[in-house]
């Protein structure tokens, strides 16, 4: 255990000028026409990702950043980090994907960084935008100064795969074989990976946004889920 007092300053969020639109909601659970029983058939609402964050973030954002950046431009890689988002108090580091382990290992070695931790990994699925459909987002932690950051790697439909950090972070083993298997990005050098939750045969992946939430058939019962344009209406 280090015997350093842990970092408890508060990081103050930075400003956001603007939000990047990736699409537009409209109704819920992929539902359109009267047949919605959700009580959302009129929703219509823009998907947004927060603006890019501009210096100084606040706080030890700053830090970690300049600690991170100088790393990186030490390797000729400073164009790793494309965009860096502080949202409600927490910070972001957008990641080229083929940069991805260069980046891991450097916030996992270097003294002022130190994020020993890799909690989980999460998917997202953003159909609309475009070239940039498929996200992995990790979740770092350093136990040495008490911080935790995100790092997000984006990739598209047509090509779904990132490399894998089991080596660096041995964590991400179970979590990088749940998120191929509800989202199906590919993690590169993975030792297994394989489905962990669906059957090795099931078709298509279960948390994507074009997934069918009903209509699937329940193995052994012999019985359907009906899709929600398809339930009966109590109005």
């Amino acid at each position: 255990m280090s015997d350093q007092t842990p970092d408890t300053t508060p990081a103050t969020p930075a400003p956001r000028d603007e939000v990047r639109p990736v699409g537009t909601r409209q109704g819920m659970f992929g539902v359109r026409g009267s047949g919605d029983t959700s009580g959302y058939g009129g929703l219509n609402a823009p998907i947004v990702y927060p603006g890019d964050a501009q210096r100084p973030y606040g706080g030890w954002h700053d830090e970690v950043a300049d600690a991170l950046e100088a790393r990186l431009a030490d390797d000729g890689l400073a164009a790793a980090i494309g965009r860096v988002v502080v949202h409600r108090g927490e910070i972001t580091f957008h990641v080229r994907r083929e940069d991805l382990l260069a980046v891991v290992r450097h916030l996992r070695d270097d003294p002022a960084l130190r994020f020993e931790l890799l909690s989980g990994v999460s998917g997202v699925h953003y159909p609309d935008d475009a070239g940039h459909e498929l996200h992995a987002v990790y979740h770092l932690l350093s136990m040495t100064h008490n911080r935790r950051i995100r790092l997000e790697v984006s990739a598209p439909d047509a090509d779904p795969h990132i490399p894998s950090v089991v080596a660096t972070y041995p964590t991400a083993d179970w979590h990088e074989r749940e998120t191929f298997d509800m989202f199906g990005i590919v993690f590169d050098g993975h030792p297994a990976l394989t489905r962990i939750l669906m059957p090795d045969d099931w078709p298509g992946h279960p948390q994507r946004k074009d997934y069918p939430l009903g209509g699937i058939p329940v193995e052994y019962k012999g019985g359907t889920i009906p899709p929600p344009d398809q339930r009966r209406s109590y109005s």
